[in-house]
C-alpha cells in the first residue's frame, strides 16, 4: 500500500493481545493489565517517550480442546490473530513504535501482518528460549505457541498458514532465531536443512550478545528492511526471571538480554516490537511485573539515544 510514514522515534504506542489461548496454561492473558497496572506507561513517559495507549484486544483463556489436540484452540487463536492486526496497522501508519504485550507468542503473525499492510518486506527476530518449530504432525503438546515460528514461514496448521493471503508471512532467510536452546527432535531435524538464521544462546553467550545481536540483524537485512522484534521473557535464565509458564537454568544472562536488545531496539528500521510470555499468576506481589517494566524502560530508551545521536549533526553551527 502506497503510504509514507515518518517515522516517530519519540513515539510508543502500547498495545495489549490479552490471550493465553496458544499456551498450555491460563495467565498469560493478564499480562498486559499487570504491566499497565505496575507503570509501564508513566515510566515510558519519564524516560522521555510520548505514550499513546490503545488497550486490549478481547481475552481469550487456554482451554482443553481435545477436539484439536494437534493444535489446541485454534479457532479462538485466529480470533485473537485477527483483533490485533488492525491495531497493529493502525499504529503502525502513525510512525510511532507499537509495543505489543501479549501472552502469546502466535501474535506475532498479527504483528508482521499489520506492518506488511505498509510495507513489503518484513524480518523477524525471534528471541525466545525455544525455537517454536513443531507442527501439528510433531507436537508434543498441540501447543500452538510452540509451532509459531513454522507458522510464520507457512508450515503448520492450515486455518493459520491461510491467516495471510501469501504462502508465508517471513521468508526463512529473513528470520533470525535468537537465544534459543531447547529444541524437540524433529525440530532439530528441521534445522538441518533450513535456511532460518540462527544464533543459539552458547553463540550468544560465547561472542558477546551486542555483537551477536548485529550479525542477527545483519543476516535478516533489518538495516535495509523493517523488521518485527518478538521477545519471549523465558529467554531470561529462569534464575533471574522465574514469572514465565517455562524458566529454566541456562539460557542469557538478565545483562546479555539486555544488551541484544538495546542493539535490537536502536535499529530505526525496528517496525514493532513484541514482548510475550510473562504470566501474572506467578507474580504474585507483582515483582517480576516491575522488573520486566525496569528492562524496556531501559532498552527502548536507547531508540531515544539513537534519535538524539543522528539529530546532533544537524544541531551544529
Amino acid at each position: 500500500m502506497a503510504v509514507k510514514i515518518t517515522r516517530q522515534p519519540k513515539s510508543v504506542v502500547l498495545l495489549g493481545s490479552a490471550t493465553s489461548a496458544a499456551a498450555t496454561r491460563a495467565g498469560h492473558e493478564r499480562a498486559p493489565a499487570a504491566l499497565r497496572a505496575a507503570g509501564i506507561a508513566d515510566r515510558l513517559k519519564s524516560a522521555g517517550f510520548h505514550v499513546i495507549d490503545h488497550g486490549d484486544t478481547p481475552t481469550y483463556v487456554s482451554q482443553p480442546d481435545d477436539e484439536h489436540p494437534r493444535a489446541r484452540n485454534i479457532s479462538v487463536i485466529l480470533k485473537s490473530l485477527n483483533d490485533l492486526r488492525p491495531r497493529v496497522e493502525i499504529a503502525v501508519k502513525t510512525g510511532a513504535l507499537p509495543v505489543i504485550l501479549t501472552g502469546d507468542c502466535i501474535s506475532v503473525m498479527a504483528a508482521i501482518a499489520g506492518a506488511r499492510r505498509y510495507y513489503r518486506n518484513i524480518s523477524l527476530i525471534y528471541m525466545d528460549r525455544d525455537a517454536d518449530l513443531n507442527v501439528p504432525a510433531t507436537t508434543p503438546s498441540g501447543c500452538v505457541d510452540g509451532m509459531t515460528v513454522s507458522q510464520v514461514t507457512g508450515r503448520g496448521a492450515p486455518e493459520l498458514v491461510r491467516f495471510w493471503s501469501e504462502p508465508r508471512l517471513v521468508r526463512e532467510p529473513d528470520v533470525a532465531l535468537f537465544g534459543f536452546e531447547r529444541l524437540d527432535p524433529p525440530e532439530e531435524q528441521y534445522l538441518l536443512a533450513s535456511q532460518l538464521r540462527r544464533h543459539p544462546s552458547l553463540e550468544v553467550s560465547t561472542v558477546g550478545a551486542g555483537t551477536a545481536a548485529r550479525l542477527a540483524v545483519e543476516r535478516v537485512h533489518a538495516a535495509k528492511h523493517e523488521f518485527i522484534l518478538h521477545f519471549d521473557v523465558d529467554t531470561i535464565d529462569g534464575k533471574e526471571f522465574p514469572w514465565t509458564n517455562f524458566p529454566g537454568s541456562g539460557g542469557l544472562s538478565w545483562s546479555e538480554v539486555r544488551d541484544a536488545l538495546r542493539v535490537f531496539v536502536s535499529q530505526p528500521n525496528l517496525a514493532a516490537f513484541q514482548v510475550a510470555g510473562y504470566n501474572p499468576d506467578l507474580d504474585a506481589d507483582g515483582q517480576g511485573a516491575r522488573k520486566l517494566i525496569d528492562l524496556l524502560t531501559d532498552v527502548l530508551s536507547s531508540r531515544l539515544e539513537t534519535a538524539s545521536a543522528a539529530a546532533a549533526p544537524s544541531a551544529e553551527v
